[in-house]
């Protein structure tokens, strides 16, 4: 697989997506992305968005095993880990696989649950793998995350650690549609059909395991050249150094960043990354890894303009 094959799987993704999903074209370029980068994606908007819908259309066209967790309160660490139950019977203890043993797991409203069983999604996003009763359980080794969540101003939430931030790849702001955009979905899901009945769509299945592995592989290949590691390594230290920001960015957001803008060229048919890659990724990269300081905070930055604006002050490579 070269990287035009990795352009034309995307666009049949896409295509398929969009039988169900009117609009959303940066959220489902922003989650090809992540797919191809091996990293996961938050999405964050008001309800009736897509969010959920969006996800699993994608799953639906990835055609890959696909697992959902609805957050709730009371859910805890082993809903979503598993366990080992004793069964009477036999006398011995069963191991129990709970719903994160998938390739694709839908994480639906993860901050209408607390920090503890948040935390549970942490050694799986990050090693692919899961613990209990002191065994490790290997995952896929194309494990993604697909997460959603309301703004944190609504009630009943718990906003995510930063640590758990930290290892989401993007953090998407999905918006409403436009005028005709709105239109369009209300003719489209506004009828006598169950519009949440993805299979009257027709979705197919453009990808398995074995294609998702090679084109993991081919996004590995594609060439970052040092004076585009120089710039990414220069925006993420400019977060530290930002006087509008209490904390910046992470090592590990540079890293991940970098695997993003490979993922993004090889979307275009590109093998080897430009500084527009990084550019036009560093916003949902960055955004939920820093904290606005105090000052900003009362001035009421947003913190995608100041982002924006160091990425405007990063020189470039040319």
């Amino acid at each position: 697989m070269n990287v035009d094959d990795v352009k034309a799987l995307a666009t049949a993704i896409r295509e398929e997506v969009a039988k169900a999903i009117t609009g959303q074209r940066d959220t489902v370029d922003l989650m090809l992305t992540a797919l191809f980068a091996g990293g996961h994606i938050l999405l964050e908007g008001p309800p009736g968005t897509a969010k959920t819908m969006t996800a699993r259309c994608f799953a639906q066209a990835l055609g890959v095993a696909y697992g959902r967790i609805q957050f709730t309160p009371d859910l805890m660490p082993g809903d979503i880990v598993g366990s080992n139950i004793y069964n009477f019977q036999s006398g011995q203890f069963t191991l129990t696989r709970g719903p994160i043993f998938c390739d694709l797991l839908l994480a639906d409203e993860i901050n209408r649950t607390p920090p503890k069983t948040q935390a549970a999604l942490l050694e799986a996003m990050q090693e692919h793998a899961v613990t209990f009763d002191g065994t490790t359980h290997a995952l896929s080794q194309n494990f993604m995350v697909v997460a959603t969540q309301n703004p944190i101003e609504h009630q009943g939430v718990y906003p995510l650690p930063e640590a758990q931030l930290d290892r989401f790849l993007f953090k998407h702001r999905v918006s409403y549609p436009d005028f005709k955009e709105e239109r369009a979905i209300i003719v489209h899901h506004g009828g006598g059909t169950a519009s949440h009945d993805i299979a009257q769509y027709g979705i197919k299945a453009q990808t398995d395991r074995k294609t998702l592995e090679a084109a993991l592989a081919t996004v590995g290949d594609v060439t970052l050249v040092d004076d585009v590691v120089g710039y990414i390594a220069a925006l993420v230290r400019r977060t530290r150094e930002s006087p509008d920001l209490e904390v910046g960015a992470s090592p590990r957001a540079g890293a991940m960043l970098a695997r993003a803008a490979r993922a993004r060229a090889a979307l275009d048919g590109r093998a080897y990354v430009i500084p527009d890659d990084v550019k036009a990724l560093a916003i949902p990269a960055l955004r939920h890894r820093v904290i606005l300081s105090p000052a900003a905070q009362i001035d009421g930055r947003l913190v995608e303009q100041i982002v924006s604006d160091l990425v405007d002050q990063t020189e470039a490579p040319r």
